[in-house]
């Protein structure tokens, strides 16, 4: 199965270049092998993202925006329903991929079922007084393979959140770079519009006082 992530490279709009970072730096910090396609140097790519966007997902214009979420043929969402997978710990789901083990997705039941399993078979034969003491030496084994697996689920549940922290942190950050690129633009405007008016009183008190000196 492969992921598609349709994307724009020339795009002029900060909001969607931010949502493009945003997809594929979570998918990269999860190790998500994706295929980036870009719509604006590829009609064809255009055209098949436009086509293949249920109905009910495109915005009241009929022209969904990048970025796009495919697995092979199937529409996955957009850049919000890929946002609300993050928060829920349901990105996996959302990408129709089955989660790695360990992963926060993957039920504590469906994990820890063999482990169950092995020691109600060893209560049993313990019960029925059949190789008592292979049995204990099965349940060391088996919590220490649980452990085991305890560690490695903690690990991967660890780096899932520092993707979701960087991500965050990287966002907020963006966001405060565009805030401040704005503040600088609304005063050079301003000191621009300020110039502009002191050459305006500059050049009519010039006119001013060339009238004084014809009369």
């Amino acid at each position: 199965m492969v992921i598609k992530v349709f994307l724009a490279s020339s795009s002029g709009s900060t909001a969607i270049k931010k949502k493009q970072q945003d997809v594929v730096g979570f998918l990269e910090a999860l190790k998500v092998d994706y295929t980036p396609l870009d719509i604006a140097c590829n009609e064809e790519n255009r055209m098949w993202m436009r086509q293949n966007v249920p109905e009910e997902k495109k915005p009241t214009n009929g022209i969904p925006l990048p970025p796009q979420i495919f697995n092979e043929e199937s529409y996955c969402g957009d850049y919000e329903t890929f946002f609300d997978a993050k928060e829920d710990n349901s990105v996996y789901a959302f990408l129709g991929l089955p989660p790695p083990p360990g992963s926060k997705e993957v039920p504590m039941e469906e994990r820890n079922g063999d482990a169950h399993r092995e020691d109600e078979q060893a209560q049993a034969a313990e019960e029925e007084g059949e190789g008592g003491e292979d049995v204990a030496e099965g349940e060391t084994a088996d919590d220490e393979a649980t452990e085991g697996e305890t560690a490695g689920d903690e690990a991967l549940a660890e780096e899932e959140e520092e993707a979701v922290e960087e991500t965050d942190e990287a966002r907020a950050q963006e966001e405060e770079q565009e805030e401040a690129d704005e503040d600088r633009e609304e005063e050079e405007l301003q000191s621009e519009e300020e110039e502009e008016l002191r050459q305006l009183e500059e050049e009519e008190g010039l006119e001013e006082t060339q009238e004084e000196e014809a009369e």
